[in-house]
């Protein structure tokens, strides 16, 4: 996979998200394979019993009930006392993982870019149907986070910390620890230098129940085991039970299939003599690239798939794999509608 030296950034909440997808996210609303009880009153309809407008049912009168609840006109009817039972609606909280490391900086089409736009129409999702959403990037010896916000006024600020978060000085590189935004919480340091640590920040710091969706290439030096432990409640994963963890592992055309890869300008870049530099640790390696140690990568490339999606499974963990080429309203309206995380 090629590293993308002079990749294009959004600069724009528009080239984040289209009008045209904004238009179609607004017909649907977030969800959830399980309930979780929210913080305040919001436009999810929850398992809770409460006092919305949206009747429900009714259910027999019991000593210490409150009387503005009975139905007058059934005790009317049947001399007997019936309480009538209401929909209750109630937030739901969403926190969007992004991975701005090197490795997610790489491909063509590059990789973060399309997270970026997945993030954006998540966090869009979000908060046009009044739940909270909080957003954290990882990568390069830094945790930058979003502390909830809620309502459509949160838009502009999603896009403004996707896009200013996400860019730097060079080559369009996540920047370490800047200044904050006037409006973000400071998270302490945990020692930032491993995806485990930024997880188990993450863990950590998070409240609440609610749903999380990771977004990375899951190409993880160290591992991507512990630190999605720490995310599903393991090892010392502090308030991490609760959450619906959807992970969308974004690869590239190249990684899916060697033979794909594409200079810039259309040139065949990966069979021959190579040298190579891994983005993560800057290690170095000559190689020579045939058809043969290409099907070799590819049965690798399985194998790995298969771990990390029964890794997932286990922990209650849904993994879904997307191209940094496959359409982001397909992905949403689509493939997220299939998994539940949209409806």
């Amino acid at each position: 996979m090629l590293a993308s030296s002079s990749t294009r950034r959004p600069l724009t909440p528009d080239e984040l998200i289209s009008a045209r997808l904004a238009s179609a996210l607004d017909q649907v609303d977030l969800s959830t394979r399980r309930m979780f009880p929210g913080k305040m009153q919001g436009e999810r309809r929850s398992k809770a019993r409460g006092r919305s407008v949206e009747f429900e049912d009714f259910r027999p009168y019991v000593h210490g009930d409150d009387l503005r609840h009975v139905d007058w006109n059934v005790f009317a009817r049947l001399d007997r006392f019936f309480i009538k039972i209401f929909q209750e609606e109630q937030d739901l909280a969403l926190h969007i993982v992004l991975d701005a490391s090197a490795s997610m900086d790489a491909g063509t089409p590059n990789k973060l870019v399309y997270a970026q736009k997945v993030a954006m129409a998540l966090g869009y999702l979000g908060l046009v149907n009044n739940n909270r959403v909080a957003m954290w990037i990882v990568g390069h010896g830094a945790v930058k986070r979003l502390p909830p916000l809620r309502g459509n006024t949160g838009v502009q600020r999603v896009a403004k910390f996707l896009i200013e978060e996400t860019s730097g000085d060079s080559g369009g590189r996540m920047r370490g620890p800047a200044t904050p935004l006037a409006d973000e919480r400071p998270v302490p340091p945990r020692g930032f230098g491993s995806f485990t640590e930024a997880m188990r920040t993450i863990a950590t710091t998070r409240t609440g129940r609610g749903v999380m969706v990771v977004l990375s290439d899951l190409l993880i030096p160290e591992g991507y085991q512990a630190g999605l432990s720490l995310l599903s409640g393991g090892a010392s994963g502090a308030g991490a039970p609760g959450w619906d963890i959807t992970l969308i592992q974004v690869l590239s055309p190249g990684e899916v299939d060697p033979l794909q890869e594409r200079s810039p300008s259309g040139e065949r870049m990966v069979i021959g003599d190579l040298r190579l530099t891994d983005a993560e640790t800057g290690r170095v390696a000559e190689v020579t690239v045939t058809t043969d140690l290409v099907h070799r990568y590819l049965d690798r490339l399985r194998a790995y798939q298969s771990g990390l999606h029964e890794f997932a499974a286990a922990r209650g963990m849904q993994h879904l794999m997307v191209r940094s080429d496959a359409d982001v309203t397909m992905l949403m309206l689509d493939e997220l509608r299939r998994r539940g995380l949209v409806q």
